[in-house]
């Protein structure tokens, strides 16, 4: 039996989680007066650019995974070839086979002398096995954990970001953890359905800055040098990307305004996955005021569900906007995790930020958004938010 994690504190996690749900109730998001003419999609980036001080890089490849059957794959191969350095930060790590093999390819890549930096939430990653940092460190790399239990003043401060980036320039960034549940097809009970992207191009350095931000505040340590931060790439693909790495207790809730700004700027359709909907009444009035204005709004959350008390509470808000013409469906198969937001079928965002009051409250959650050029000549509309999300233009995403 495993026994207590190194830099883990012994709390209950049932205790830790209710103190973390009470505590988002002292951190609400600003009123946010939105503007009578909100943008399109086609010109949001902009918008988004300045009010949540990310830029808008083009020249991006964006491939979207689909659950553990298609994401594990891709990040056991990316940290494999990697040569100098990778970071890796996660709010979710547990047990099972493939939580086992990441950590030995990390292991192994920091024997071959990799520079290997990993950062774990200290309540998200409870139930990583003590033996899993035990062989990290005998490696050589370098583990940190995010804001233990057993310090005082930081439960309510939680690392929700979930970076790996690979020499800077291959990054992963979305909404799953590392563990069992999340392992397979997302068709089964006990098999989460999530979704992650996997980047090239400059779009990377934003992810690796999102994550030095965290790595200094937990590690004292500053990440220098050509070996996170290459010489910039050529172009990888024709995706323009943004990374919005909010941060509500700082006083920065840039995420909560992308929502915001990606919901009035809906011309046709809008297209929401996420496993804990709880919108706060100005997220609601803008999904019911887009249903007055035309727009489809389509919201899929969970059936199976972690949380059941988070059920009842989300519930009690489909009354309104069902009136309203909201559409919500549930996934049944399996526990729906995946934190995507779709506008008009031109702009994405894929992350780790759900939609209720803690990622906009507390919870430090980066956000990925982008959108594919008309042509090689000609960019395109540009994206919004998310831990790694894409659209693509002047045509709908496929799967």
């Amino acid at each position: 039996m495993s026994g207590p994690r190194p830099g883990f504190a012994r709390q209950a996690p049932l205790a830790a989680a209710l103190a973390i749900f009470a505590a988002a109730c002292a951190h609400l998001p600003p009123r946010v007066v939105l503007p009578s003419a909100a943008p399109t999609p086609a010109a949001l980036g902009a918008e988004l650019e300045a009010y949540t001080s990310s830029p808008v890089v083009a020249g991006n490849r964006v491939d979207l995974l689909l659950n553990g059957e298609q994401i594990f794959p891709a990040m056991l191969e990316a940290v494999r070839s990697a040569r100098y350095t990778i970071t890796f930060a996660q709010y979710a790590y547990g047990q099972g086979l493939v939580a086992s093999e990441l950590v030995q390819a990390l292991a192994e890549r920091c024997r071959a002398g990799v520079g290997v930096d990993v950062l774990l939430d200290g309540f998200g990653s409870l139930q990583i096995p003590s033996e899993f940092i035990a062989d990290l460190r005998r490696a050589g790399c370098w583990v940190v954990i995010f804001h233990p239990l057993d310090r005082p003043g930081t439960i309510d401060h939680r690392n929700h970001r979930r970076i790996l980036v690979i020499d800077g320039r291959i990054g992963f960034t979305g909404g799953a953890g590392v563990g069992r549940k999340w392992a397979g097809d997302g068709r089964r009970g006990d098999h989460w359905r999530d979704t992650d992207v996997r980047v090239e191009g400059p779009v990377v350095a934003e992810l690796q800055h999102a994550f030095a931000e965290n790595w200094r505040e937990a590690a004292g340590d500053i990440l220098v040098g050509a070996a996170y931060y290459p010489p910039a790439a050529p172009p990888r693909g024709p995706v323009a990307a943004q990374v919005i790495a909010s941060s509500p207790l700082a006083g920065r809730y840039e995420t909560y305004e992308m929502f915001l700004l990606a919901i009035e700027a809906a011309r046709r359709s809008i297209h929401i996955t996420t496993p804990y909907f709880l919108p706060n009444p100005a997220l609601t009035d803008a999904l019911i005021r887009a249903v007055r204005r035309g727009v489809r709004v389509v919201v899929l959350t969970p059936g199976p569900i972690d949380y059941n008390i988070v059920r009842r509470l989300s519930r009690a808000g489909f009354g309104q906007l069902l009136q309203a013409g909201v559409e919500i469906h549930e996934y049944r198969p399996a526990l729906l995790h995946a934190k995507t937001l779709t506008v008009d079928g031109v702009w994405a965002t894929v992350g780790s930020a759900n939609l209720d009051n803690r990622s906009g409250s507390t919870a430090s959650s980066p956000t990925t958004s982008g959108t594919r050029s008309r042509s090689s000549t000609r960019g395109g509309a540009r994206g919004g938010s998310g831990a790694g999300s894409s659209s693509c233009w002047p045509r709908p995403c496929g799967t």
